[in-house]
């Protein structure tokens, strides 16, 4: 009988969540969704010299943005196997139970070596050219540890309370094998495996073991996690082999990269060029703020539209899907092995198609608190029209404004390079007539003002219509200009062009 399908998104409360962690809640989120399954929010905190204030909380904001919501965990809601912070769940003597399990059947032992013995081991080693230096088969003979010190000086040690750390006995020449979702067998050998440290000095777990155990007792049926992973899943098996869970422990996935641009390296929270983080975040212990994707106008959609996309493919040529859509085609064959590349200029096309899904009307409300604090106030018919002359124009909402300032306020200069280029002594009285034509017109629309341009121009030869535009509005270029006169209004159309070739020789 197969498993209910269980996945859980486990970070640690280190800092902001950015995109990568999003995406890796995303799929685990979509695969749930897929197969009616549980979407768990697990906070790992068993490392609480780098816990950060407000990161849990951040996490929980996230997702919630994100529309990517556990149906159990912190923030969430409490399941059967509440509490979801590893912290919590030390207190219960959880972590000591399996650690203590290793160590009876001769898998794992204590290390009392000192910050100072574990440096010199460094040292050693990098003297003796050794590429990466580590606690492992070979090393552990020279340290003091279960395992080198006599059984009566293990046993004193650890009654007078000295501290110590509890390591996993890794084989030294064994073939380690195992099955990834995405990548299929792979095969490692334990001589490139460390002794990781599973129980810590203070008594926390790390990360190493406590993932294990909190994925058995919370019955969780597929680990999907980040390819940074990989190289201590070999490890990880062994425990599973050494507890004998083996054959429950959850499949495993492990996700591309998500890249720079620029495809050599890894995305940085640091990448000036575009957000990283869903969520503006504030690092306690940096001076520098990170404006996050919300706050530069993506819509929740449209993030998380592309970060779907991202590392697997739809089996198709579209591009767009909501959340609805996605889970129904997701799966993890189709998720590529290789990196994936963000592109900043695609993630900008992504926001503009979900912003021209909504109403004029829904655009005008969203654009006018920006409008209110320029000190400027129109009505919401005419914020409606704007938006739609607008809206194939932009990206984000704030960049209404941007594209289409000059609506709201008359530009004083005129666009330099159309005025040098088609203004000439005759230009005056032709715009003049243009003038004069438009005063006539009593049924101030669109297709009037089209008609009666269409008169002149056949009355008087070529009108230059962008040199029309560039009187009225400033600017070179914008919207259909016949609808853009119409909006507008004829008032404000005359006064404009009225003062643009009173100030013309």
């Amino acid at each position: 009988m197969e498993k209910r399908v269980r996945v859980r998104f486990a970070p640690s409360p280190t800092g902001g969540l950015h995109m990568g962690g999003v995406r890796t809640a995303l799929f685990n989120y979509l695969f749930a969704k897929k197969h009616g399954g549980d979407f768990i929010l697990r906070i790992e905190d068993t490392d609480q010299t780098r816990f950060v204030a407000g990161a849990e909380q951040y996490i929980v904001d996230a997702l919630t943005w994100c529309g990517i919501k556990p149906n159990e965990g912190v923030g969430f809601g409490d399941g059967p196997h509440a509490p979801y912070r590893q912290s919590e769940r030390k207190e219960s003597g959880i972590y000591a139970k399996y650690a203590q399990q290793l160590i009876d059947a001769g898998y794992a032992y204590y290390a009392f070596d000192s910050s100072e013995e574990l440096d010199e081991m460094r040292k050693r080693l990098e003297a003796a050219k050794v590429v990466a230096p580590q606690y492992n088969a070979v090393t552990r003979q020279n340290m003091r540890n279960s395992l080198t010190l006599p059984e009566d000086e293990v046993k004193r040690l650890l009654e007078s309370g000295a501290k110590y750390v509890v390591r996993l006995k890794v084989p030294r020449n064994e073939e380690i094998r195992f099955e990834d979702i995405i990548r299929g067998w792979v095969t490692v050998n334990s001589s490139q495996v460390d002794d990781k440290v599973l129980l810590k000095s203070d008594g926390m777990p790390t990360y190493h073991l406590a993932h294990i155990v909190d994925d058995i007792e919370m019955k969780i049926s597929h680990a999907v996690r980040g390819e940074e992973w990989l190289p201590s899943a070999p490890a990880h098996i062994l425990i599973y082999r050494y507890l004998g869970l083996e054959k429950e422990m959850p499949k495993l996935a492990h996700l591309p990269l998500i890249l720079n641009p620029d495809g050599n390296g890894k995305i940085s929270k640091r990448e000036a060029r575009f957000p990283v983080f869903p969520l503006s975040w504030q690092d306690p212990r940096e001076a520098m703020p990170y404006v996050g994707y919300k706050e530069s106008g993506y819509y929740p959609e449209a993030f998380v539209n592309i970060l779907a996309l991202l590392g697997w493919n739809p089996g198709n040529n579209e591009e767009l899907f909501s959340l609805d859509e996605l889970a129904a085609l997701f799966d993890f064959e189709r998720v590529n092995k290789s990196g994936a590349k963000f592109d900043p200029e695609k993630a900008k096309w992504f926001n503009q198609q979900y912003l021209r899904k909504h109403s004029d009307a829904d655009l005008a409300n969203a654009f006018k608190p920006l409008l209110h604090s320029k000190g400027i106030a129109r009505s919401d018919a005419f914020l409606a029209e704007f938006c739609r002359l607008m809206k194939e124009k932009v990206h984000f909402v704030h960049e209404f404004w941007e594209q289409g300032h000059y609506v709201f306020e008359a530009k004083e200069v005129l666009d330099e390079k159309v005025m040098a280029k088609k203004w000439n002594d005759k230009s005056k009285a032709l715009f003049t007539l243009v003038q004069d034509s438009f005063i006539t017109v009593s049924d101030w629309q669109t297709q009037v003002l089209h008609d009666t341009f269409e008169e002149l121009v056949k009355a008087h030869g070529k009108i230059d219509m962008q040199l029309l535009r560039v009187l009225i509005t400033g600017v070179a270029g914008g919207p259909q200009l016949f609808d853009l006169l119409a909006l507008l209004g004829k008032d404000e159309v005359l006064a404009r062009l009225g003062k643009s070739l009173g100030k013309l020789n």
